[in-house]
């Protein structure tokens, strides 16, 4: 029977499952397939999984129970082995790969940062304030000037402003954030987010990470959202 894995652990992992069930429409309990000193926690399926909800979350909770205990390696969500002896097969193929992965992420979690506009307004009387280019050419706009290039001359300008504070303030928050993490890894942003990162943190150092996010937070100001979400999987961080 197929199955569909969630992670791979270390041997050692207590892997308490008890009472879990998997993905699918008639969810599996959830299980361990061991091979040498790496396990493989998996569910029986017999369809195909797609990322509704209700396999959302139920994947999620293996990750969440399994990461409470020790590290692993989450895999991300769909991914099936037609058999038992597949999964076992590709944990001896890579062992050492793996077990070194489960070392470096050990004591760590995941946190993920993004960074938003929330208030565009905000951000363009700042610009207007502080461009003397971009004020004469508002004025002019204001005052009736006919030049149909004025327009189309103040929104290139303010693009550039735009692009140019999110970038800068971006690169001020990785900054701010990556000594308080053993790896980090910068995401290209969707709009309208202009920062998306993740941040592999040592459990000692979550408390002084959560602060320094928090201050950072308290203080950028400009209409910008800055929120944090973790502790997660380390899915950014399995190689």
């Amino acid at each position: 029977m197929a199955l569909y894995v969630y992670a791979i652990t270390g041997k050692d992992h207590p892997q308490r499952l008890e009472g879990l069930t998997g993905v699918g429409s008639h969810p599996a309990p959830v299980r361990a397939v061991a091979a040498g000193p790496l396990c493989a926690v998996v569910s029986d399926v017999s369809e195909e999984i797609r990322p509704k909800r209700r396999d959302l979350q139920a994947h999620q909770e293996v990750q969440e129970r399994l990461m409470a205990d020790a590290v692993v390696l989450p895999l991300q969500f769909g991914y099936i082995a037609p058999d038992e002896q597949a999964v076992r097969q590709a944990l001896e193929e890579d062992t050492d790969g793996y077990l070194a992965t489960l070392e470096r992420l050990d004591g760590c979690a995941e946190y993920h940062a993004r960074a938003t506009q929330v208030d565009e307004d905000e951000l363009l009387r700042h610009i207007l304030q502080d461009s003397a280019q971009a004020r004469e050419l508002n004025e002019r706009i204001r005052s009736g000037a006919q030049d149909p290039q004025l327009p189309l001359a103040l929104g290139e300008l303010v693009a550039r402003e735009v692009r140019e504070r999110q970038d800068a303030l971006a690169a001020g928050l990785v900054q701010a954030l990556t000594p308080y993490a053993r790896e980090h890894v910068t995401h290209p942003p969707s709009p309208p987010d202009f920062l998306n990162l993740s941040l592999l943190v040592p459990h000692e150092r979550t408390d002084d990470f959560l602060a320094a996010q928090a201050g950072l937070a308290a203080r950028i100001g400009g209409g910008v959202d800055f929120r944090l979400n973790g502790p997660l999987p380390p899915y950014s961080f399995v190689q």
